[in-house]
C-alpha cells in the first residue's frame, strides 16, 4: 500500500493515517523521514525556500504527529520516529534556517516522548552526512561553491544505515525506549 501524500498539507497525512488504518486495522510505527535541504546564507534570503522547508521540515512531523497520536493514544501503544538531522545538534555558516528545522524537530519530539512516554515510543534519528537527493535543492550559489563544488573527497554513509538505525529502535523489547539515535559516518568530525 501506498498513498501519495504532501506531508505540508495535514489533510494529506490524515487521509494516510486514515487509510492505513482501514487497511490494516492499526498502525505500530510511523515514521516522520521528510525533509528537504535548500541551505542558503541568510544575507541571500532566500525567503521562499526558508518557507518550504519550514512546511515540510516542521510542520510535516507536526501534521504526521496529529494524524497518528489518536490511534495510538486509544490503543495505548505506538513507536513514533522522526528523522532530524546533525543540523538539529550544532550549527554551521549557511545552514541557519535548515538547523532551526532540525531543531525544532529535536524539541517537538522530545517534548511528545515525555508527553506518551507511558504507552508510546518516540525516537529522534539525527544522521551525519548522507548520500541522498538533498542537495539536489540547493540554488544558492555560495552554498553550492562553499560546501559541494570542493567537497568530492567528504565522507559519507548510504541512505541504508538510517534504515538499520531505524529497525534497531524498533525492534527492542517492548519495555525499552531508542530515545535518540545519532550517526555520522567515519571521519565526519562534526
Amino acid at each position: 500500500m501506498y498513498e501519495v501524500t504532501d506531508v505540508s498539507k495535514r489533510s494529506d497525512l490524515d487521509r494516510l493515517v486514515k487509510r492505513a488504518i482501514t487497511e490494516f486495522g492499526h498502525i505500530d510505527v510511523f515514521w516522520n523521514n521528510a525533509g528537504i535541504m535548500p541551505l542558503s546564507f541568510f544575507e541571500e534570503g532566500l525567503v521562499d525556500e526558508w518557507d518550504k522547508m519550514i512546511d515540510v521540515n516542521i510542520k510535516g512531523v507536526l501534521y504526521g504527529i496529529n494524524a497518528v497520536l489518536p490511534h495510538m493514544l486509544e490503543r495505548k501503544g505506538g513507536h513514533i520516529l522522526a528523522t532530524s538531522s546533525i543540523a538539529g545538534i550544532r550549527t554551521n555558516p549557511g545552514i541557519g534556517v535548515y538547523c532551526g528545522t532540525k531543531y525544532a524537530v529535536r524539541a517537538i519530539m522530545d517534548t511528545l516522548r515525555q508527553e506518551v512516554a507511558q504507552y508510546i515510543k518516540v525516537t529522534t534519528i539525527y544522521p551525519g552526512a548522507t548520500k541522498s537527493e538533498l542537495t539536489g535543492s540547493i540554488t544558492s550559489p555560495k552554498i553550492n561553491e562553499l560546501y559541494l563544488s570542493n567537497n568530492t573527497a567528504a565522507p559519507v554513509m548510504e541512505a541504508e544505515a538510517i534504515a538499520d538505525a531505524v529497525i534497531y529502535a524498533i525492534s527492542q523489547a517492548g519495555n525499552i525506549n531508542v530515545n535518540d539515535l545519532v550517526l555520522r559516518p567515519l571521519g565526519q568530525t562534526r
